[in-house]
């Protein structure tokens, strides 16, 4: 069984298996590159030059190449040899300092730099793409993990430009309180709540039955309760301990209060609504029932296709289709190919 992220970010790739270190192999990847609109990779920088697959060689098999090269600090710069996975990602960029609590350490930030790293690589092709529409030249796109994470941390950065020492602000909020997560009466329910303004306040205390007379004055403007939200955030968090959180949610969405049930990996898997927009999209996998993944958030009015239609290729599973259909390779040629362990 592999694992669920992969199936997310696999899903609809079509799989070959080539033993690069091998010279007829390298040459088999320009081929696929030849008849291709984009290629991209994600190697220490260097790699695919030492494998003759820079970008200055594939430019020699497709004239009009964009290329993109994702790596965790670039292909240039001091710091380009380094290496690293997603929670290094978010510590040299700095969205890790910024994440957790202001009294604690900071928080790994783990898939999401992965996966928010990939929409960048994505959203740079598409660009990519449409500037070849225009010039019909080729072009590299040099991506740096790390600099995604430093483009997610806005004000912080700005504080620290002006010499002022940004803090881990946990579940706070620059200007609404309360703002945060809260326990309630069932164990590992948590209530997620955002109240805007003295509207807000006014329907969240409604819904909670709590009598006017019984809040302190120093909660009656939005600018006095983020002052005091700190002492806010114990009076609420009494308050939710004694409640429970699924009929509170119906309660305060219907009086038009931001706040929801903090889901966990269950709820989402049998969430009905999840399951009637199609967003939880069944996969193939021989060790399990039934599997879902999270197929793509946008819907098309006029694409037909979108989103997963198959799941995570076995690897080399389309082969007969790369290396026959699109290269033309015939079956005793390949099977040479495979018996030297280049098709390996």
């Amino acid at each position: 069984m592999t694992a669920a992220t992969f199936d997310q970010v696999a899903s609809n790739k079509l799989s070959v298996r080539l033993n690069l270190k091998k010279p007829e192999a390298v040459q088999l990847a320009k081929r696929i590159v030849s008849i291709s609109d984009a290629a991209t990779e994600s190697f220490r920088p260097g790699v695919l030059k030492r494998l003759g697959l820079g970008f200055d060689e594939l430019v020699k098999v497709r004239p009009d190449l964009l290329m993109l090269s994702l790596s965790s600090s670039g292909q240039s710069g001091p710091d380009s040899h380094f290496a690293g996975y997603a929670p290094l990602f978010g510590a040299w960029g700095g969205l890790g300092s910024m994440t957790g609590y202001s009294d604690g350490p900071p928080v790994e930030i783990r898939h999401v730099m992965d996966h928010t790293s990939g929409y960048h690589a994505a959203l740079a092709l598409l660009a990519g793409l449409h500037q070849r529409r225009r010039t019909r030249k080729a072009q590299f796109i040099d991506l740096a993990a790390r600099e995604v994470s430093s483009a997610l941390i806005g004000d912080a950065l700005v504080l620290a430009s002006l010499g002022q020492t940004a803090k881990r602000p946990g579940n706070g909020h620059l200007a609404m309180a309360p703002h945060g997560v809260y326990a309630t009466a069932e164990p590992d329910r948590w209530l997620s709540l955002a109240i805007r303004n003295d509207t807000e306040w006014r329907c969240f205390l409604n819904v909670l039955a709590i009598p006017a007379e019984q809040v302190d004055p120093a909660y009656g403007t939005a600018h006095s309760r983020h002052a005091n939200r700190e002492s806010l955030d114990h009076q609420v968090s009494t308050w939710l301990s004694k409640l429970r959180a699924e009929p509170l949610v119906e309660s305060l969405q219907a009086a038009g209060v931001c706040a929801h049930l903090s889901c966990n990996m269950q709820d989402i898997a049998d969430d009905k609504h999840l399951h009637e927009r199609g967003t939880l999209v069944p996969v193939e996998d021989p060790s399990a029932e039934k599997r879902y993944a999270v197929g793509s958030p946008a819907r098309y009015s006029k694409t037909a296709g979108a989103g997963i239609h198959r799941g995570t290729p076995k690897l080399g599973q389309d082969e007969d289709y790369v290396f026959g259909e699109l290269l033309g390779l015939g079956r005793e040629e390949r099977a040479d190919l495979e018996s030297r362990e280049i098709i390996y």
